[in-house]
């Protein structure tokens, strides 16, 4: 394994201190979630049919056990003491999601374990001395497993990489081939895990820190209907059962969409500076960002192509791949899609689609726009390019003088694209940015 940046001095006894604290606490409270576990009388089961093909190979009891080990050593790859304590902070928030799930709703694995001897044996009977049939939905392990495998393949390239891909892999398959774990245990502690690493992203703030009541009564609108989305999309989950399960993955996603729109604002997407969202955002929000994108080509079906305001600045929805030739630069207004810029000068500033850019945004896209213009052709962009892209050309119309008033900014944009939808929200705040 190779590491990808200097590594601050004096990291192993804070790595050794996190690992005095998470240790213990992991065998304390899932320790008590089993004994409780024991002494309840309505703990339920949740086979599928097609699981009692599913084959027992005893050896995969190694790969399984490895994790521990993968635990403890993974405290010592970070580079920095911010990497460290989000690491652990992600390790911790996953025992302490699985831990809650397994009082509040126990489950118990029901298939019968062939006797064993041997090496395997000994190692399947100390796990059941310790880990008992019980706490399954969402798998710890699995939520362990997706924090584990995004540190390692962080600090690890090449053949490594490659290795801690098909190793992570055995693990995820070991749950279920070790009979530790029905299927249901497995998707749910995936996105247990990739909520604690959407909680505590690298690249950005908490999501956390972002928390504040939206002062803007259309976000709270948007916010109610994706939480209707979400309800939606919950009751054939937990009322139908089976295959309806897995729209417990769209209800999630918009739940975190509604809480965005409510309280964290457009930094819960975690959209990166190179346009990517993070890694976690990404699994989270699939359901959400793939109809987000295919909206975004219905609305612009019949008009695909950006159109230039003036001087080389275009204006247009975010484009695809041949769309992006023309442009040597582009500034991206979109919150919830990502964007790969292909090496071309880029400036992300995202926004909550239907809603319009604080008077501050619209500063920051004024200068962005001026500053990247001199790169060559530019875009400027959102999920549609009609209102939250057209509100910053037209904050770049007023800051460099091509326009003195909001109403000629927007008839200069109008005239280069008809279609564009600038509400008085966008207007507000186009003449907050003027006025100050």
């Amino acid at each position: 394994m190779m590491l990808d940046a200097p590594r601050e001095p004096g990291l192993l006894k804070p790595a050794v201190l996190w690992l005095l604290v998470l240790a213990p606490l992991f065998f304390a409270s899932y320790g008590f979630a089993t004994w409780y576990t024991t002494q309840r009388s309505d703990v339920g089961t949740y086979v599928f049919e097609w699981e009692t093909a599913m084959p027992f190979w005893a050896w995969t009891i190694v790969p399984y056990w490895t994790i521990d080990l993968l635990y403890g050593f993974s405290l010592l790859l970070p580079n920095t003491r911010h990497e460290l304590k989000r690491h652990a902070l992600r390790l911790l928030s996953a025992q302490v999601i699985a831990v809650s799930c397994f009082l509040i709703w126990p489950l118990r694995f029901t298939f019968e374990r062939p006797e064993l001897d041997g090496v395997f044996g000994w190692l399947f009977a100390v796990l059941a001395g310790f880990d008992k049939p019980f706490n399954q939905a969402p798998s710890l392990h699995i939520a362990l497993l997706v924090i584990l495998w995004v540190i390692y393949q962080r600090h690890s390239q090449g053949v490594w990489r490659w290795l801690v891909h098909g190793w992570f892999a055995l693990i995820g398959i070991s749950v279920l081939t070790t009979y530790q774990h029905h299927f249901i245990d497995l998707p749910t502690g995936a996105l247990a895990g990739w909520l604690c690493v959407w909680l505590w992203p690298l690249e950005h703030p908490s999501p956390l820190r972002s928390v504040r009541l939206a002062k803007d009564p259309k976000r709270w609108r948007l916010a109610l209907r994706y939480l209707f989305g979400a309800a939606i999309f919950a009751i054939p989950a937990f009322g139908s059962g089976g295959g309806w399960l897995w729209l417990i993955w769209p209800a999630v996603a918009l739940l975190l969409v509604a809480l965005n729109y409510a309280v964290l604002g457009a930094d819960g997407f975690q959209k990166r500076a190179d346009g990517r969202l993070s890694p976690a955002a990404r699994w989270l929000f699939a359901p959400y960002t793939v109809a987000a994108w295919i909206n975004s080509r219905l609305w612009t079906y019949k008009h695909p192509q950006p159109n230039e305001v003036v001087d080389n600045v275009w204006l247009g929805r975010l484009p695809d791949g041949d769309q992006l030739q023309p442009f040597k630069a582009i500034v991206d207004l979109c919150a919830e899609l990502p964007l790969n810029p292909q090496g071309r000068a880029y400036k992300s500033l995202p926004v909550l689609d239907l809603t319009a850019p604080s008077a501050e945004q619209c500063l920051a896209a004024a200068q962005a726009i001026e500053q990247l213009r001199q790169q060559g052709p530019l875009l400027v962009c959102c999920a549609l390019g009609y209102s939250r892209s057209a509100t910053a050309v037209a904050a770049w119309l007023l800051h460099s003088g091509r326009a003195t008033s909001v109403d000629a900014a927007v008839a200069i944009i109008r005239a280069a694209r008809p279609r564009v939808v600038l509400h008085p929200a966008h207007r507000q705040a186009l003449e907050n940015a003027y006025a100050s």
